[in-house]
């Protein structure tokens, strides 16, 4: 009955906010670790991430309706790949980050995460509302 009302869409955005969670923790750890010697900043490339979902044709089962629709596959936010961000050459103790930048990465995945969970709740409230047969 779960897939019957919460569909594939609905399973993905709920994966996709897993990754934008793990983002955010992510992100918070780099700003606390700005003066620690030799840390590296990290992020979840989220455009290769999506990307490879979107590529994938094996995976969660999707009806086409055409043969170049593609298929989405699952999106695990726990074993996301992570890429470390190598410090520039000038920097002295071998820290990569930059807070100015990791605060704007902070604003922007609030933003969408923010946007995805609007999206979500607009989907829960069609639901809520056909089951009370419009009252």
């Amino acid at each position: 009955m779960s897939n019957f009302l919460f569909d594939n869409l609905h399973q993905g955005i709920g994966r996709v906010l897993d990754l934008r969670s793990a983002q955010h923790s992510l992100t918070a750890s780099n700003l606390a670790n700005a003066d620690t010697p030799g840390y590296k900043a990290k992020v979840i490339p989220f455009s290769d991430v999506l990307g490879e979902v979107m590529q994938t044709k094996d995976s969660m089962p999707m009806l086409r309706n055409h043969e170049f629709h593609q298929r989405a596959t699952e999106i695990d936010a726990n074993n996301a790949e992570v890429e470390e961000i190598e410090a520039p050459p000038w920097s002295i103790d071998g820290n990569s980050v930059t807070p100015e930048r990791e605060s704007v990465r902070l604003a922007e995945n609030a933003m969408l995460y923010q946007g995805l969970t609007r999206g979500m709740n607009k989907r829960l409230m069609i639901l809520k509302f056909s089951a009370s047969n419009g009252n």
